[in-house]
């Protein structure tokens, strides 16, 4: 990216992710071993994906019946392979209260 370059949402999410101490993600992580479907951002150690779902404003993929259905096969195969889901809109992505959701979620819990 040059300096001049806008950076994209993805690439702000990561560098708040660094800024506030939260492991970096892997982007387009193939999670199933049969199909292709892969996550926008997980944390595969700890089994934890943030799905981004564009277009819900405007009927786009997500917005849109057969778009949907897709996407819950897709997140329940995942979650049938223990997977934890976070979805977000764009917007949402670029905020910090994301980056809070996803520190919180990484964090052990005791029972």
């Amino acid at each position: 990216m040059s300096a001049t370059a806008p950076m994209t949402r993805h690439g702000l999410f990561t560098r708040l992710c660094q800024a506030y101490g939260v492991p970096v993600p892997v982007q387009e992580h193939r999670f199933h071993p049969e199909r292709k479907w892969r996550w926008d951002f997980a944390w595969p150690e700890q089994k934890l994906a943030l799905e981004v779902d564009g277009g819900v404003w405007t009927r786009g993929k997500h917005g849109r019946g057969s778009g949907i259905v897709k996407d819950h096969e897709k997140r329940n195969a995942g979650a049938a392979l223990g997977w934890r889901l976070l979805v977000v809109t764009p917007k949402q992505l670029a905020e910090l209260e994301t980056v809070f959701l996803v520190r919180a979620a990484l964090t052990p819990t005791t029972p």
